[in-house]
């Protein structure tokens, strides 16, 4: 395992450092919680604020503590990848779980209802009735909006919805309803499943309450003044098309005129705004209560808030790179069908490479509470201010990968301590990072932070 490479990443929903084993139940909550969410890794011997490297001083005997407490402390048992790392004259203990196919996994002393817990960011946090529901169905084949309604009839869809918002792509015969999923056959009948309600029920905000957008223009750059805002209660496909037509409403824009043509170009590129409010309504968990798809603009920044958490088992490195899950298959095989949504994983990427060409800064995806959130800034990024011998530290890293102070000194003709000086500005701005045991290691290197951390 690479161990320098763990230590340039902070630690998240796939990586936690541990002094030493002093406390257990915090160590079986991790291995928990990795097991029931995305998997990741534990590494014992280093400091989980600071990333010191103390080192595990009776490396066989904490292996078997640890090989120990879980077999007694989780059920369904879990078996880990545990491996002993070596780091100059000291040892660490990595532990990989990876992600069940058996969940929920708990711990025995809390028991399966109150013992269930699921990683959040870089906490464990004790999963709900609903999450632990969610958990059990992964080891199902169905997703919750393809569950049938059995107590509902097909004329609780709004059948006349359905063929207006596909008009403009095909004509919908009746067996379509069922391809679409929109119903399902139950018990000799055909009934509506969940989805087809959420998307084209008559009552549906009875049975859902939450199945809405609320979305709110602020002025400045917190929620004090609301300046305008709407509840956007229709059908969901023509509900995510109003939400985002009210962004673009109060989008800025601005006219560029070349030597060939006048165009105007927005503040925020369409195309990002698209797919944050598409993939929101998409990826809802609709199974909470409590709230809707919240949109809030601000004078910097766009916020697209849905609940729910990332699908257990993907993190959001992984959807960076075009991973996807889709929590609601019957919601997002119907925004296929209507070309809202396109390849499924390519427009966290479209999002992403929209606003770089637009000047803007990478869209931020992060997991608040039991919300996942998509943060789009409107202000155009500027690059950290750096000379030649910054700019040569930074490719030098790149192509490297570590440097020492004093390989970094010959490289720019520095002294040593003119180059720890300019080493520890790069890490104040958190363009480099450390990796040592305290900052009076003197074999401290230096290194790139992850972008995948």
């Amino acid at each position: 395992m690479d161990l320098a490479g763990l230590l340039r990443r902070a630690e998240g929903k796939t990586l936690e450092f541990k002094r030493d084993l002093s406390s257990p139940e915090g160590v079986l909550r991790t291995f928990v919680a990795f097991a029931n969410t995305a998997g990741g890794t534990l590494v014992v011997g280093v400091e989980d604020r600071t990333k010191r490297i103390r080192g595990v001083p009776d490396v066989l005997g904490a292996e078997e503590k640890i090989a120990n407490i879980m077999s007694d402390g989780i059920r369904p048992r879990l078996i880990p990848d545990i491996e002993i790392i070596p780091w100059r004259r000291l040892q660490l203990i990595a532990i990989q779980i990876y992600p069940s196919n058996i969940r929920p996994h708990y711990l025995v002393r809390l028991g399966p209802e109150d013992g269930v817990f699921i990683r959040v960011g870089s906490t464990n946090r004790r999963a709900d009735e609903v999450q632990i529901e969610e958990l059990r169905r992964l080891n199902r084949v169905n997703s919750f909006d393809e569950q049938p309604l059995p107590d509902l009839r097909l004329e609780d869809l709004d059948v006349r919805a359905v063929r207006e918002a596909f008009a403009s792509i095909r004509e919908l015969s009746p067996a379509a309803f069922r391809t679409l999923r929109l119903t399902t056959a139950y018990q000799g009948k055909s009934v509506p499943t969940i989805g087809g309600i959420l998307l084209f029920g008559r009552d549906r905000l009875e049975r859902f309450p939450d199945a809405w957008v609320k979305a709110g223009r602020f002025k400045g750059t917190d929620r004090a003044q609301l300046s305008d805002g709407v509840e956007i209660r229709s059908y969901l496909p023509k509900a995510a098309e109003e939400a985002i037509e009210f962004l673009q409403k109060h989008s800025q824009q601005r006219v560029l005129i070349d030597r060939v043509r006048r165009r105007e170009v927005w503040s925020v590129p369409p195309v990002a705004i698209r797919e944050a409010v598409m993939n929101a309504v998409v990826h809802m968990d609709y199974a909470q209560q409590g709230s809707p798809v919240r949109i809030a603009m601000f004078d910097d920044r766009i916020e697209v808030d849905n609940p729910g958490l990332l699908p257990f088992g993907l993190t959001v490195e992984e959807i960076r790179r075009g991973v996807s899950k889709v929590r609601n298959r019957v919601i997002g095989r119907v925004f296929h069908e209507l070309r809202f949504v396109e390849q499924w994983g390519s427009g966290i990427q479209r999002m992403t490479a929209a606003c770089a060409d637009a000047g803007l800064p990478a869209p931020v995806f992060e997991e608040v509470g039991t919300h996942f959130r998509v943060v789009i800034s409107t202000v155009p990024r500027q690059q950290p201010s750096m000379d030649d011998k910054d700019r040569r530290i930074i490719e030098a890293l790149r192509s490297k990968g570590t440097l020492s102070t004093a390989r970094a000194a010959r490289l720019i003709a520095l002294s040593a301590r003119a180059t720890r000086t300019r080493l520890q500005s790069l890490v104040q701005r958190g363009l480099v990072i450390e990796i040592g045991s305290g900052p009076n290691d003197p074999h401290r290197k230096y290194a790139l932070p992850d972008s995948d951390a």
